[in-house]
């Protein structure tokens, strides 16, 4: 590679899930910005119906419109997904270097896509297959981090079957040990699709029917009253972690649903956010910890709830591997007001993904047993 002038990055976007349209929002955000005097970009789409499709050359101004739904004279259908990242050859293949995931949600941020780019042999940005897929699971990731020591908000998970079968139990457990209001949220899900606020009996059985219909498991949470949204941005790989200066989240509804985050442009980012030094330091360290705890590696954003009052306590709500990465989404601007710009950002991202895939390319892929005398055959 230290013959190329430019380094070739596949950023591989859309997907299957409720995020689909947040990830293209992503991708075009990060394809503009990554520098074309050091990287030569490939798009790879993958559609609504799991299909996977290389996009031809853009026009420098063709932006968000050719990427979310790209003109069929630019679109061509990869004969497979090996083939658009480039680990068969294609007639005009000229090699993929690394791979930028931007696929949120469930296939993409779950460890699947991981998983795939691990059997192909390609460094990728972000978590690994275990780290993205604790990432994912939050009934799983709470269980780890409360066993490590770390606050986290109360809950209680279940499965589709467990509510077919145990509704009333289930319910009454719920308002005993966690009380309204609660927040019902899908297990394996981001950006705030199928997540709902209860404040009673009715609402608490709704927000559970609407959160499995993106998902088989279910959180129902404690909603932790008057409390602040404070959220860390964190990078780094097995050497070092960075944190952020924390950043707060002042939504536009009653929490940070889909609409306040990305419809009404009503919500407020304060960033950073005006916390005591004492109650912001604890607060990144606990984002350090959350990141190291569940082995992720490149980038996350991790979010905590902030209780207000004279002795403020920190709940940790959860990991997110792969954030929203357009210019105005809370982790790129995290690293700005910490003195990484958007730019430079993707750079330490992508030499964090090429460094981790120099190393395992090191590791021995065969073992040969020493046979003793006439021991084996």
């Amino acid at each position: 590679m230290a013959a190329r002038k430019k380094i070739n990055v596949a950023v591989i976007y859309g997907g299957r899930s409720g995020e689909h349209e947040v990830s293209v929002l992503s991708a075009a955000s990060v394809i503009s910005a990554l520098n074309n005097k050091k990287y030569s970009v490939r798009p790879i789409m993958i559609g609504k119906d799991g299909r996977w499709h290389t996009i031809g050359q853009l026009k420098p101004d063709s932006g968000l419109a050719a990427l979310a739904d790209p003109d069929k004279s630019v679109l061509g259908p990869a004969k497979n997904a090996c083939l658009a990242v480039g680990t068969v050859s294609g007639p005009s293949d000229e090699g993929v270097d690394v791979v930028f995931p931007l696929v949120h949600g469930t296939g993409g941020e779950d460890g699947s896509l991981q998983g795939f780019l691990e059997l192909a042999g390609k460094p990728y940005v972000g978590s690994g297959v275990l780290g993205s897929a604790l990432g994912m699971d939050k009934a799983v990731q709470k269980k780890l981090l409360k066993g490590a020591g770390l606050p986290v908000v109360p809950w209680i998970d279940l499965k589709a079957q467990d509510w077919e079968a145990r509704r009333p139990e289930i319910v009454r457990a719920a308002e005993k040990t966690l009380r309204y209001p609660m927040f019902v949220k899908p297990a394996n899900l981001g950006s705030s699709v199928g997540i709902s606020k209860a404040h009673d009996r009715e609402e608490l059985v709704k927000g559970v029917a609407l959160a499995l219909r993106y998902d088989t498991k279910v959180l129902i949470e404690k909603g932790i009253v008057n409390a602040r949204e404070i959220e860390c941005a964190v990078i780094g790989d097995d050497a070092e972690v960075r944190v952020s200066v924390p950043g707060e989240i002042v939504p536009s509804n009653e929490f940070y649903d889909y609409e306040a985050k990305y419809i009404d442009g009503r919500s407020e980012m304060r960033i950073p956010a005006e916390l005591p030094a004492a109650l912001a330091k604890r607060v990144r360290c606990c984002a350090e910890r959350v990141f190291r705890t569940l082995e992720t590696h490149g980038y996350a954003r991790v979010d905590c709830f902030v209780t207000r009052g004279p002795r403020p306590k920190v709940y940790i709500n959860e990991i997110n591997t792969i954030p929203g990465f357009t210019r105005f989404s809370m982790f790129p601007k995290l690293w700005e007001a910490s003195g990484l710009p958007y730019d430079q950002l993707l750079d330490v991202l992508i030499g964090y993904a090429l460094a981790r895939g120099e190393r395992q390319s090191r590791l021995e892929r065969s073992y040969e047993p020493k046979r003793k005398g006439g021991e084996g055959r």
